[in-house]
């Protein structure tokens, strides 16, 4: 069996370990499915009436789209906080004396958070559904915004991992995720147009990559409202804008993941 086989086949293992605690721990899947659908209603009830997006599309319809990048983005701390948990319980060198890939617990671990997104895209997708949102364009252009937040956040999650393994602790990760995510997602078109921002701040929401991922869904999803994007390359063509920044943080997190996993497993 080669070595990326193996990886893969004792990944499908570890993700298995961490998606029994949805059973055994159910409390965990209820407060990861209440946040994204609370968002939801704080932004379309509280919010709505206060903010008009341009172009003929309502606010509830602009929100959902920016509601799902906050989301899987936020959810992507989960792996770095599992990892760093794990390091913090002993379960990693309990890993070490078993015949199995090094790298199939980051495998497991990113693996099984997709599935936690999954879960929170459909709630909130039924949520939006419930409070006014609508799918303009077609089912597969919804099918493809669905599979490149999933990716996007896929990516995100080896940048937790690499945090994780650096980190003491899950609180240590939370908190440093917070101070990072945070501000990624709030200063960018998720919740307010591009437009409402000026001078150097708009340039920086112009060109992040929440912004774009929020783009590309709001217009897969055919919820612009005919309003034609931000004049910037990166919002003209947020798909691949969105994949080039997949690519490159999976090029530079996955071998950086790897490495310090492997350092930290063998104090």
């Amino acid at each position: 069996m080669s070595s990326t086989t193996q990886a893969l086949t004792d990944g499908w293992v570890v993700a298995q370990r961490n998606l029994v605690k949805i059973k055994r721990v159910p409390e965990v899947l209820v407060f990861v499915l209440i946040s994204p659908i609370m968002f939801v209603l704080l932004f379309a009830y509280v919010f709505g009436g206060a903010i008009s997006p341009p172009g003929a599309v309502g606010y509830k319809e602009f929100l959902i789209a920016g509601i799902f990048a906050q989301t899987v983005v936020f959810g992507a701390t989960f792996t770095g906080a599992g990892l760093a948990e794990d390091m913090q319980k002993g379960i990693i060198d309990r890993f070490r004396s078993l015949p199995m890939s090094r790298t199939a617990v980051l495998v497991g671990r990113t693996t099984s958070d997709v599935v936690y997104n999954v879960l929170s895209l459909l709630f909130m997708a039924l949520t939006g559904l419930v409070v006014g949102w609508r799918i303009r364009g077609s089912a597969g252009d919804a099918l493809l915004a669905f599979l490149l937040l999933l990716l996007f956040a896929y990516s995100v999650s080896w940048i937790m991992a690499w945090v994780g393994l650096l980190v003491p602790s899950p609180d240590v990760v939370n908190n440093a995720s917070f101070v990072v995510i945070f501000p990624l997602t709030f200063v960018s078109n998720a919740f307010v147009p591009a437009e409402s921002f000026d001078g150097v701040l708009r340039t920086f929401v112009l060109y992040n990559p929440v912004s774009t991922i929020t783009q590309a869904s709001r217009e897969l999803f055919g919820n612009t409202g005919g309003q034609p994007a931000p004049d910037a390359w990166s919002m003209q063509h947020p798909v691949v804008y969105t994949l080039a920044w997949v690519v490159l943080i999976l090029a530079v997190f996955v071998p950086l993941s790897v490495r310090q996993f492997k350092a930290a497993s063998s104090r």
